[in-house]
């Protein structure tokens, strides 16, 4: 196929947001290593954070970000950069005026087709304007988009009722009312645009030439299944991050090689195996001094070593005294950590994570179980697949689904304590866990090895866009 792939030309347009390009940039990297003639589309600052993970098989197209003209600072052109949420719609709608660059660029490259985020989707007019297909890029899981059907569908609960059963779905998903990705509460908020975003993505969703998926078909075969009868073309082609083998290119995952991976190493290859606990809550979330208090309270009194990324600025949280009584067996990391360099050594035998997909997954392939600890979007459902249904997971207690670092309930340094203790014990449930958390890194291996489930489905798109590309 090859000699033919090297005709197929795709255009990706991932969201700035690491979360979202990061898997989109793996995802490129696949298709270019299957033969495809690659290009990403991106901006200058966000170029910076790709280009040391990709080699001469992938082209970079760039085209200015406007952070003037929508009142952002200079340089922040990547969502992952904003914290404060009153700037989220100036960034949103400084994506939106990229509708004009994004037709020039289809038009001068006049690419097969296009893949563009779910959070694209003007896009999709853009593209068929122009006679080139539109595949979205959905980054998370079917479990997720058949969950997030069958809320659609429920029959609203009285008000008396705190949780309910998601109907129509082949486990009995039970969800409490507070933990609901409700789009309704975003009204009169800052994250209000996300509505309409979303709400214009659902207009185009059954128009688009397909989906791909970031996941694989032995993970969650029955929802990969019912996500296809609803949508149709859905091709999972993950875990994408798979492609990322030497350790170089987990490191450079994200943005240049920083020194702290090596101090990370050093530190991580003086302990024993499977002892170490890592903890990240992915690259956006905050959380209230009190809860950074307790958790750091948590992770002490677990008497496990671990290794702890914290996004929050300032030291105010820090207990008296924690540094010293930690400095032998818990590592801080400010701000960036190399997620994947990390999970797969061989020291770290848990991982406590806020369910973000990409961090789902990519515990997954290390074969680790996981503390879940959901904060908002998909989280909460990811949780429910990871606990209830691939039975790797052991929920902390978080329970209120919320942008609002402010408005969430604290989760106690005990609870914490607990969660770490279980996860890292020995005895028949913990063996347990970690035996499924291996089978299931083993599963993700295979299926994106020659002859694997995403293998195929990568070959399958590949044939039909090179048919298609024949015919017109």
């Amino acid at each position: 196929m090859s000699s033919e792939a090297n005709h197929l030309h795709m255009l990706f347009f991932p969201l700035m947001m690491q979360g979202h390009m990061l898997p989109m940039v793996d995802m490129a990297k696949i298709f270019a290593a299957r033969g495809a003639r690659i290009t990403i589309l991106t901006t200058p600052v966000n170029a910076t954070i790709i280009r040391p993970n990709i080699d001469d098989s992938v082209h970079l197209h760039i085209i200015p970000f406007p952070t003037a003209e929508f009142g952002l600072p200079d340089g922040c052109e990547n969502n992952s950069f904003i914290l404060p949420y009153n700037q989220q719609i100036n960034f949103s709608k400084a994506i939106a005026s990229l509708r004009h660059p994004f037709d020039s660029v289809l038009r001068d490259l006049s690419p097969d087709c296009v893949v563009t985020d779910l959070f694209l989707p003007w896009t999709y007019d853009v593209a068929i304007a122009r006679g080139i297909l539109r595949i979205v890029f959905s980054g998370g899981s079917n479990f997720f988009a058949c969950a997030k059907s069958a809320f659609q569908q429920r029959r609203l609960p009285a008000d008396k009722v705190e949780s309910f059963v998601l109907p129509g779905l082949p486990h009995q998903i039970e969800m409490l009312k507070t933990q609901i990705m409700d789009l309704n509460k975003l009204a009169g908020t800052p994250m209000e645009f996300i509505m309409e975003i979303l709400k214009e993505a659902a207009e185009v969703e059954l128009k688009n030439y397909g989906t791909l998926m970031n996941s694989f078909y032995e993970l969650e075969s029955e929802y990969v299944d019912n996500h296809r009868e609803r949508m149709g073309r859905v091709w999972n082609v993950g875990p994408v991050s798979l492609c990322n083998k030497e350790v170089i290119d987990k490191s450079t995952r994200g943005g240049e090689y920083p020194a702290s991976v090596n101090e990370c190493l050093k530190w991580l290859d003086k302990r024993p195996t499977s002892s170490v606990v890592y903890i990240c809550f992915g690259s956006l979330s905050l959380f209230s001094i009190e809860q950074l208090r307790e958790m750091a309270l948590g992770f002490e009194a677990s008497k496990h070593p671990f290794v702890w990324v914290i996004r929050n600025g300032g030291n105010d949280w820090i207990p008296k005294g924690y540094e010293e009584r930690i400095k032998d067996v818990g590592m801080l990391i400010r701000g960036w950590a190399p997620q994947l360099v990390i999970l797969n050594h061989d020291a770290v035998g848990g991982f406590v994570t806020h369910c973000g997909w990409n961090s789902c997954l990519e515990g997954i392939c290390a074969g680790l179980p996981m503390v879940t600890w959901p904060l908002n979007s998909d989280q909460f459902y990811n949780e429910k697949l990871l606990v209830d249904i691939l039975k790797v997971g052991i929920m902390v207690g978080s329970k209120v689904y919320t942008f609002n670092m402010e408005m969430r309930l604290i989760v106690e340094a005990k609870a914490v304590e607990t969660a770490v203790r279980r996860l890292m014990g020995d005895g028949m449930e913990a063996n347990q866990r970690r035996r499924r958390a291996k089978q299931l890194g083993e599963m993700a291996k295979r299926a994106v090895d020659k002859g694997g489930s995403s293998y195929e489905e990568i070959k399958i798109l590949m044939n039909e866009l090179i048919d298609r590309k024949k015919s017109v």
